[in-house]
């Protein structure tokens, strides 16, 4: 009995010890985008805050593919030590599961959800060679002959909020999916697609620069960081209301300790006023902290989302 007791006191140690040390090596941040998409732009900002924070290297790795589940297959396998985080968003934590369902994952079972970060509305955006300068002139255009557009993924926000949209429009598109927000911009840019819907970050320089057209935001409200750009909802789609939620996420059964400690460094770095700042120039509004928020705005999320896929009738391609 003794030895038993003793060799719990050295167990309880030891976990006490491993995270009060932690990290001991370098963190993996996975980041469910290619580079350049929100996942990644926001990872890349939060990987050096943290690295100050905690001395360790916070090292971010881009997987990108299928709207966010190759990286949230890859998390939900790894263990359960803070040594490897995600930053994904609501294209591998909830579309995706109304739309696919031989996933391999549950977003509430299989992750810990460490914290909401930000949510982030996207832009319909066109190649310049597209005579259609108005929304209006979209939906004709996409009513009079065969268009196709791009996103970043099957079940990525891009591919479900076009087919929302067009399910309101009464207009069909040929999708097009690709790996990733940057090779979905690509595609527009080259004509290869005519359009798509993509993160602020991506878009922004290439629509000030006059080499892709914008026609709305996907929100219910404007964006400051592109304020001249109305809503679908201003331009006859009431009620469009579409953004998506980014967050850091870890394997399922991470000590609780080491939860406190990342959210309390995650809600420092997003008050300083440099990466608020920046947030704000990229479309990203903050989200309330914490994993109890967090498991909520996904609860939410999973039921808005499964609703959208059935009213739109989208199909995983």
């Amino acid at each position: 009995m003794k030895a038993l007791l003793l060799m719990s006191f050295a167990l309880a140690a030891a976990a006490a010890h491993a995270q009060d040390s932690y990290p001991s090596k370098t963190v993996r941040l996975i980041a469910a985008a290619a580079p350049g998409g929100n996942p990644d732009v926001l990872a890349r900002m939060l990987a050096a805050k943290l690295t100050d924070a905690f001395g360790r290297a916070f090292v971010v790795e881009n997987l990108p593919g299928a709207g966010g589940v190759v990286a949230a297959e890859q998390v939900a396998r790894a263990p359960a030590d803070g040594h490897t985080l995600m930053l994904g968003d609501s294209g591998a934590l909830a579309i995706n599961v109304a739309l696919n369902p031989r996933l391999t994952y549950h977003p509430l079972k299989d992750f810990t959800l460490i914290s909401a970060l930000v949510s982030v509305p996207t832009v319909l955006v066109t190649n310049p060679s597209l005579p259609a300068t108005s929304l209006e002139d979209f939906v004709k255009e996409a009513k009079a002959r065969q268009l196709a557009y791009g996103s970043a993924g099957n079940g990525s926000v891009h591919h479900l909020t076009m087919a929302v949209f067009l399910s309101r429009a009464g207009a069909q598109m040929l999708h097009v999916p690709y790996k990733g927000g940057s090779a979905l911009v690509a595609a527009v840019l080259t004509g290869e697609v005519q359009s798509g819907w993509s993160g602020i970050p991506n878009v922004a320089g290439h629509i000030r620069a006059g080499k892709l057209r914008v026609l709305c935001i996907s929100t219910a409200r404007r964006s400051a960081s592109l304020p001249d750009v109305p809503t679908a909802a201003e331009l006859g789609y009431p009620g469009f209301d579409i953004a998506t939620t980014i967050g850091l996420q870890a394997p399922a059964g991470l000590p609780r300790e080491i939860v406190a400690r990342l959210q309390a460094a995650v809600a420092k770095a997003l008050r300083e006023r440099e990466v608020a700042a920046r947030m704000a120039n990229l479309g990203m509004e903050p989200m309330e902290n914490g994993t109890e928020h967090y498991a909520r705005f996904v609860r939410e999320d999973l039921e808005r989302y499964a609703a959208a896929v059935k009213a739109a009738g989208v199909k995983h391609d």
